[in-house]
């Protein structure tokens, strides 16, 4: 599964509260306006800027804060394709892949804002075609991978089913 697209640089720390800013939680029963105001609060333009396939890039501890499911169901409203970091609040994670969000663990030092990527999930894989560099991560298990083919966790159950692991 290959994915293309720009990548928008973040920092570290970027909560639940950055991705899904309290002032909108009123919108959380209508998702696509929520999604309106996505990572608003780190990059105010963020929203406006995003086109479907590009990767939200970040550094430590993204995702912190609270279990709220809609963050990372607003970044993928939103168009995302992926979201690379060095590492991830965990209940963040696992929401995301239950929404069908790609999230790679990745050393996200050399990639800058602006820059064209293309992910291979499966070969685990990024090559940063404006910087002409490529980097690894550990790719996804084979089972995470068919979730997020599927769409999602609730999709790849309808699919297929009781869950099974590989």
């Amino acid at each position: 599964m290959a994915l293309y697209g720009k990548a928008f640089k973040f920092g570290d720390d970027i909560s639940t509260d950055h991705i899904a800013p309290g002032r909108y939680f009123h919108l959380r029963s209508n998702l696509p306006e929520l999604a309106k105001h996505v990572l608003e609060d780190a990059d105010e333009t963020f929203a406006t800027r995003v086109k479907p396939g590009d990767f939200v890039v970040g550094g430590k501890n993204f995702g912190l804060g609270s279990s709220r499911e809609h963050a990372p169901t607003i970044i993928k409203l939103a168009g995302v394709g992926a979201v690379l970091a060095k590492s991830f609040a965990r209940i963040f994670f696992r929401n995301a892949i239950n929404v069908g969000l790609p999230v790679l663990i990745c050393d996200t030092d050399r990639i800058c804002d602006g820059d064209e990527l293309e992910v291979d999930l499966e070969a685990g894989l990024i090559k940063d075609k404006t910087n002409d560099i490529e980097l690894s991560f550990t790719p996804l298990p084979k089972t995470m991978v068919t979730i997020l083919e599927d769409g999602g966790l609730v999709a790849h159950i309808q699919k297929h089913g009781d869950f099974k692991l590989d």
